[in-house]
């Protein structure tokens, strides 16, 4: 059975140390570069399964990585999850948008960034769901991918995709952040994964919904839902 590849591109050899015998502990095959450019074409080379990205790194930093990547159409389908400092608020925020899956931020548990790493793997393998979703001028079509409002296409991420799709399929009903994570991001419940993630997400989502954000509501210490009226 063939072994998932992860690329880990980090500049600080203790990090990589510790992610690299975790993941390959965890049943994955690592490959690792310490500077941007290295690692840019290492993914453009062996189109790895999954790239761990540091944002801060010599040469070419995350972003541009990440934005490069996510432009060619060889290897626009890698999944990326950032590595991050707390005070790179920022940065993980472009990241989002330029379409990495995920984020860890520093310091950070190797159980953690191990289940995040196998959830989105698992998310990449799952059959899309064939369903249109319409309310107002908000219209979802899980099959082609799209999300259309007033007509004109919005550009999700994978992720805030997800998420909405699965907001608009609970049809009203509340969906905690433990759900979401578990549903959307695929983490197991013994996973200690904050649950910033979501409403990270929620809020990059809202602006791109423009005049239908109002129709995701927080639900005060519960979660999230959908309103489709």
């Amino acid at each position: 059975m063939r072994k998932e590849t992860i690329l880990v591109v980090e500049d600080e050899s203790n990090i990589i140390e510790l992610v690299k015998y975790n993941l390959e502990d965890a049943g994955f095959k690592v490959i690792t570069a310490m500077k941007g450019d290295t690692g840019l074409d290492m993914a453009r080379k062996n189109k790895p399964d999954l790239l761990v990205l540091d944002l801060m790194l010599p040469e070419i930093n995350g972003i541009e990585i990440t934005k490069t990547l996510k432009q060619n159409e060889k290897t626009s389908h890698i999944p990326i999850i950032i590595l991050t400092a707390k005070a790179q608020e920022a940065d993980r925020i472009v990241g989002l948008e330029l379409g990495a899956d995920d984020y860890v931020t520093k310091p950070f548990s190797p159980r953690e960034l191990v289940a995040r790493v196998k959830a989105v793997l698992r998310r990449k393998q799952e059959a899309p769901r064939a369903k249109v979703f319409k309310a107002g001028t908000l219209e979802v079509d899980t099959s082609k991918h799209t999300v259309l409002i007033k007509g004109k296409e919005a550009e999700l991420t994978s992720k805030e995709f997800d998420l909405l799709t699965a907001l608009m399929e609970a049809d009203g009903r509340v969906l905690t952040r433990d759900f979401l994570l578990e549903h959307v991001w695929g983490y197991d419940h013994s996973a200690n994964i904050e649950t910033r993630t979501v409403d990270m997400h929620i809020g990059q989502l809202r602006k791109k919904l423009k005049n239908e954000s109002e129709r995701v509501v927080t639900v005060k210490n519960v979660g999230y839902r959908f309103d489709s009226e």
